[in-house]
């Protein structure tokens, strides 16, 4: 499950390339497709679809390979901030709609194969700067994309099916980018033109402060929590990575026999994808109802007696709504330090989340560190409820 999101990224590639090789295909052999007319020139419509799905093809396909390679650990996370990065997409896209022209106008071959690789260049440009935290905006954007691209090669293969299923992947892929957008209190220009991460200080930043924390046991978490009334559980991506899914159910289970109430927050951008820990905890059988959404939960935090957070770090940061310089400032987060006790599950106090920033509440009073692996923590945790 931890490689799903570059998996997805790694289909949207192939669907891209797809769409480029029909485009392709279809031009240097139009009669076969049924696209000509009497004199033997490409249909006007024909080349406005054709070239319209190369383009997104192709940037579908450079994107994609990006937000692998990004995903998976082969390129990191950080944004890759070029020099006078937007005037140099801004003239490719430019030139894009150019060339396209010129290819609709006159069926002109050096049109045809400049849009491709100009929509190649500008598939890996958009995706380079853009930082670990706005991920899951990408993988959904990529989606809405390889959908556009399969729905315009659709009407050059005159494929009803794939022009349906393309526009539903499309607009459902776009609708997905918007919510998550709006969930991150970002517009969905801001994440194409860099990113989170995308000023200097960002791209710098990561360094980790060396201030003080207070250190927990496994025996600390369970007293605790065993004396709870309210227990509210935050997984990120940390539990994903050791697999703690099925361990913090047991765990969970075992609080709610002794009479606490246990919930799970889950942030929209929590994790690589869409819905990422939503996916974890249904493989793990934890009932639905006692899944929230942000919205639904931020307000619980003031009356829960502890937080469990296990590998969550950019969505449970405070200073997203204290720190104008953090570069995940404005994003909303779970309101973790409103809890009288906070237990943060993390490997070691050495690295920071995926949008490269360290997280304040580490340092917090009322902040219990339990540094471990998180599936080996909370299995610890079980023994000593149990």
């Amino acid at each position: 499950m931890t490689a799903m999101p570059q998996l997805v990224a790694a289909f949207h590639s192939l669907v891209g390339m797809a769409a480029v090789l029909v485009g392709a295909a279809a031009f240097l052999n139009p009669s076969a497709f049924g696209i000509v007319d009497s004199a033997g020139a490409i249909l006007g419509p024909s080349r406005i679809e054709m070239i319209l799905g190369v383009a997104i093809g192709a940037i579908t396909f450079s994107g994609s390979v990006i937000a692998f390679l990004k995903l998976n650990g082969n390129m990191s996370g950080k944004p890759i901030l070029l020099p006078a990065r937007h005037w140099i997409n801004l003239a490719i896209v430019v030139a894009i709609a150019f060339f396209s022209f010129g290819f609709w106008h006159s069926q002109s071959p050096m049109d045809f194969w400049l849009v491709m690789a100009l929509a190649f260049a500008i598939g890996f440009l958009l995706i380079v700067p853009i930082g670990g935290a706005d991920m899951p905006v990408v993988i959904s954007m990529l989606n809405s994309y390889s959908g556009w691209a399969a729905a315009a090669m659709g009407f050059t293969l005159h494929n009803s099916a794939m022009i349906i299923t393309g526009a539903l992947v499309g607009s459902s892929g776009a609708i997905l980018s918007y919510i998550m957008c709006r969930a991150m209190n970002r517009s969905f220009i801001s994440v194409i033109a860099g990113g989170f991460g995308g000023d200097s200080a960002a791209a710098g930043g990561g360094e980790v402060i060396d201030r003080p924390y207070k250190r927990g046991s496994a025996e600390d978490a369970a007293f605790l929590m065993s004396q709870a009334d309210q227990v509210i559980i935050v997984p990120g991506y940390g539990m994903a990575v050791s697999q703690a899914q099925h361990a913090l159910r047991e765990m969970a289970d075992l609080l709610k026999e002794q009479g606490v109430r246990v919930k799970y927050a889950i942030h929209p951008v929590a994790g690589r994808m869409p819905g990422h820990m939503n996916v974890l905890l249904a493989e793990a059988n934890v009932p639905y109802d006692e899944v929230f959404e942000l919205e639904d939960i931020n307000s619980e935090f003031a009356q829960t007696d502890v937080a469990f957070v296990i590998g969550a770090n950019d969505v449970t940061n405070p200073a997203a709504k204290t720190d104008k310089s953090s570069p995940i400032y404005g994003m909303p987060v779970l309101d973790v330090e409103k809890a009288r006790t906070v237990l943060f599950v993390k490997r070691s106090m050495g690295g920071v989340g995926y949008a490269g920033v360290d997280n304040e509440l580490f340092y917090r009073d009322n902040t219990m560190m339990l540094l471990a692996d998180a599936k080996k923590m909370v299995e610890e945790i079980v023994k000593n409820i149990g």
